[in-house]
């Protein structure tokens, strides 16, 4: 895979939160970003939109959540939805990882620095996120 211009974004997209993570300037390291508390779809595309340039981003990276048989499960359509319409407003380019087991890793991260309930909230998307990214830029061709 070769690597696009400008920084990744990755997304970990939830009904009521964003994990979020963004690579360096040139992949190589993914940097978890605060998470983003959800409001209506035309809002949460803009507020990404305004991030993308503000940050550089060149391309989104979805995680996609599908089944452990591989299939798209119905979050996986929500995702793909949302993602579309984020293509059309910023015409940048999106890539869908596979994040099965993201979200219970980070949980079990968490549980490992003995976080409460309360203090995980959104460090979990926010982990998820690093870890999608980690996983997208460790495929692609470093040369």
């Amino acid at each position: 895979m070769a690597q696009p211009s400008g920084r990744i974004l990755a997304l970990d997209f939830g009904k009521r939160r964003i994990g979020l993570a963004l690579s360096d300037p040139f992949g190589v390291t993914a940097q978890p970003l605060p998470t983003y508390t959800r409001v209506r779809v035309r809002e949460d595309i803009a507020w990404l939109g305004q991030l993308a340039r503000e940050r550089e981003v060149g391309l989104f990276v979805f995680g996609d959540p599908k089944y452990m048989s591989g299939d798209l499960s119905k979050q996986s359509e929500a995702v793909r939805e949302f993602a579309a319409r984020l293509e059309q407003h910023t015409k940048l380019p999106i890539v869908f990882w596979d994040e099965r087991l993201t979200s219970s890793q980070a949980h079990r991260v968490l549980d490992e620095y003995g976080l409460t309930r309360e203090q995980r909230k959104g460090k979990v998307d926010q982990l998820a996120a690093t870890m999608i990214l980690e996983g997208y830029l460790q495929s692609l061709d470093h040369q």
